[in-house]
């Protein structure tokens, strides 16, 4: 279980933005990032007992740094409001479809699928549904995965087909999105409540079938799996 501690302490960094008072709370983060840690490798173990593919993953290869990349961005906050965690085969750089818990005050999440994927693994995610458009749509129209995710995120898409796919495909709108990844926001006080396990179980369980798809999609048309 998450405490309430986290939340606070992520609370006051969001108010408090700036090395001094982040390297004065050091030891405060570094309890905290160990609990969610904790957490993370607790998740893993229990999406493993239906997801075989992330057995044994390493949790610190699925948490992300609390430090913000801001060479390119006209944000110049140094530190994330944010703990993150995606637990996905090979760890969170793998490009792989997985499973994400985001904690943050005022925007918790859990997600999954794969987001921003490079041009080869799109190209694969979108052929696999092209040619398996029926099991594709059997997945996303599943009332269990309904029940947690109401769509594929969809605010960044192309405006026509992809290039090498026919323009008049019934379905051509399923093959427009960059990213393929769902979200279901959740509460705070189911964060830190002795609930939260059981609906990371639950809403994780019910991604399991559209994360499968992908990833089997990926080591398919890339015959990654010679």
């Amino acid at each position: 279980m998450l405490s309430k501690k986290l939340l606070q302490y992520l609370s006051d960094l969001k108010k408090n933005n700036y090395k001094e008072w982040f390297h004065e709370n050091k030891p405060t983060y570094q309890l905290l990032k160990n609990e969610f840690l904790q957490f993370i490798a607790y998740a893993i173990a229990d999406i493993a007992q239906f997801d075989n593919s992330v057995k044994n993953i390493d949790p610190k290869k699925c948490i992300f740094r609390i430090n913000r990349d801001v060479r390119f961005s006209k944000d110049k906050l140094p530190y994330k409001t944010n703990f993150g965690g995606f637990i996905v085969p090979g760890g969170k750089n793998a490009g792989f479809a997985g499973y994400y818990i985001h904690i943050e005050p005022g925007n918790c999440f859990l997600a999954g699928g794969i987001y921003m994927p490079p041009p080869d693994k799109l190209k694969a995610v979108r052929t696999e549904i092209y040619e398996n458009t029926k099991e594709f749509k059997k997945i996303l129209n599943d009332k269990n995965f309904k029940k947690h995710f109401k769509e594929i995120i969809s605010d960044d898409k192309l405006k026509t087909a992809p290039k090498g796919f026919p323009k008049d495909f019934e379905d051509i709108d399923l093959l427009r999105h960059k990213h393929y990844t769902v979200v279901k926001y959740i509460n705070e006080d189911l964060v830190t409540s002795d609930k939260f396990a059981d609906e990371i179980s639950e809403v994780f369980n019910a991604l399991y079938p559209f994360n499968s798809f992908i990833n089997e999609a990926i080591n398919y048309q890339l015959g990654l799996n010679d």
